[in-house]
């Protein structure tokens, strides 16, 4: 934490910032504001209009995290920080990291810019751990260093993750496991396709959660972890995730995928402690299995 200063007039807290910290620009000063890094009387501030009264003291954290709920760029929201990773709440439409095509609005760069703080010689980074769909929204974990990201990806394959998906129909059985082969060679889609060298195993387990004459909600467990391996899986099923017309969904009733990662359990890379998130399914996605 910077040294505090003690308020001497009444202000307004950016006005004050700028004022008695004359050799930082002012675009750092506003991300620190906006970030969290800025306290009056210990208490994290992003309100730039913040009243001071004399008496107060204000300081920068250099230790800071994002408090649990934190917006962040890019729409994505923090629910857990600290030295090692970050896990947040990724909205759709956001990329994880970029493509050929975007470099910028993406999961990766937005954090990247959180963590340097508008400082554009900082060598802070996130490292990535595991990826969403652009389309898919909800719970992402990134490292905050290259030993978290490894010992992270190294036991990706049992971290417990899960989702719910909206879909169009209704699946045969209500409980069930989907196993099967994809073929992932395509850049732009993946097929189910007979076992063979160009193929890798994918396992599902789902339950029905709710359903109305047209949909269902359905929940869905990850035992492998393969890319579009639930929209796959679901449209071989004869359910295609409404939104998807990728993989054949007929309808787009909320105008996106209805597809969300609600929850991660997974030991923290560096103590062991068990860590469990949720996120709950968006409002609209609920709505669209509504009785």
């Amino acid at each position: 934490m910077s040294k505090p200063s003690t308020v001497a007039a009444p202000a307004e807290l950016l006005a004050y910032l700028f004022a008695t910290m004359p050799e930082v620009k002012k675009i750092k000063i506003r991300t620190w504001l906006k970030f969290q890094a800025v306290t009056v009387n210990g208490r994290p501030v992003t309100q730039f209009n913040h009243p001071l009264v004399p008496g107060d003291i204000v300081a920068i954290r250099s230790d800071r995290h994002a408090v649990p709920k934190t917006l962040l760029g890019g729409g994505m929201k923090a629910w857990f920080e600290d030295a090692h990773l970050i896990v947040i709440d990724k909205p759709a439409d956001l990329l994880s990291i970029a493509s050929k095509d975007e470099g910028e609005k993406t999961a990766y760069f937005q954090l990247t810019d959180y963590l340097r703080q508008g400082n554009g010689r900082s060598r802070e980074r996130v490292w990535i751990v595991h990826r969403l769909d652009k389309e898919t929204s909800g719970l992402m974990v990134f490292a905050k260093t290259p030993e978290a990201k490894q010992t992270l990806q190294s036991g990706w394959e049992d971290v417990e993750k899960t989702y719910e998906a909206v879909i169009e129909g209704h699946l045969p059985e209500k409980k069930g496991t989907f196993e099967c082969d994809l073929d992932e060679r395509n850049r732009h889609k993946v097929f189910a396709a007979k076992k063979s060298e160009h193929t890798r195993h994918a396992v599902t387990h789902y339950q029905v959660l709710s359903e109305n004459r047209t949909r269902s909600l359905v929940e869905l467990k990850l035992q492998t972890g393969r890319r579009h391996q639930i929209r796959v899986q679901l449209a071989e099923a004869g359910c295609p995730i409404v939104g998807d017309e990728k993989y054949d969904a007929k309808t787009n009733a909320a105008k996106r995928l209805a597809l969300h990662a609600t929850a991660l359990h997974f030991p923290h890379p560096k103590t062991g402690e068990e860590m469990s998130f949720t996120s709950p399914m968006p409002k609209a996605l609920v709505a669209l299995v509504a009785k």
